[in-house]
């Protein structure tokens, strides 16, 4: 196959099992924008191992302007955002932006895909596995006017982050799984945080 640099800005680095997702929007040769990414190590799984890496071993981090190697589109149910990444070669960091300048990265504000689905510690942080494979995207970059954050145990005795907050005329509460923001919060006692004007990247995993 042939090897093919996608360039783009990295907009999350995220704990999953098997690894990691590092999603972001593709910048454009003409310097425009195109739409998300997803790199993943095979076809059936979103996790990217150490193929993540740059040269000296460091993570991508939020806004780093980063090329990564694929092989082809790699779609897989509502996960249309996905690319097959081509392990044999180090990204590349090429710049890195300026927090100022995601304003033109936030995607329109609408209802996270499908509502009314709730796991024991969440709220609306489910969709149904046959009603997922009809949607046609699984991240979005959203803003956030209040972020409630809980530290807490969860229902297998371990410590976890979640975050609470309206948007699109909705509550949410998910799983926080950026691994600086959520270890941060891990490092303070059980309770309740609240942060004013932020902007989240959530994924449907």
């Amino acid at each position: 196959m042939t090897v093919e640099i996608k360039r783009i800005v990295c907009l999350a680095n995220s704990y999953r099992p098997g690894g990691r997702c590092i999603a972001g929007k593709e910048v454009l040769p003409d310097g425009g924008l195109g739409g998300w990414i997803r790199p993943v190590s095979s076809p059936e799984e979103g996790g990217v191992g150490e193929e993540r890496l740059y040269e000296d071993s460091s993570e991508p981090n939020i806004l780093d302007v980063v090329n990564v190697p694929v092989l082809k589109h790699q779609p897989l149910d509502h996960q249309q955002e996905n690319w097959l990444l081509d392990p044999d070669y180090r990204w590349v960091r090429t710049q890195r932006l300026a927090s100022s300048d995601l304003e033109q990265y936030i995607d329109p504000v609408e209802p996270l895909w499908i509502d009314g689905s709730s796991g024991s510690n969440g709220e609306n942080d489910r969709v149904p596995f046959s009603d997922a494979k009809s949607l046609e995207d699984s991240l979005r970059l959203i803003r956030i006017n209040t972020l409630e954050l809980s530290v807490s145990l969860n229902n297998r005795d371990e410590r976890s982050v979640r975050g609470r907050f309206r948007y699109a005329g909705s509550i949410y509460s998910l799983s926080v799984t950026d691994p600086i923001f959520r270890d941060r919060y891990l490092q303070l006692p059980n309770g309740n945080y609240r942060i004013r004007e932020i902007l989240v990247t959530v994924s449907l995993g």
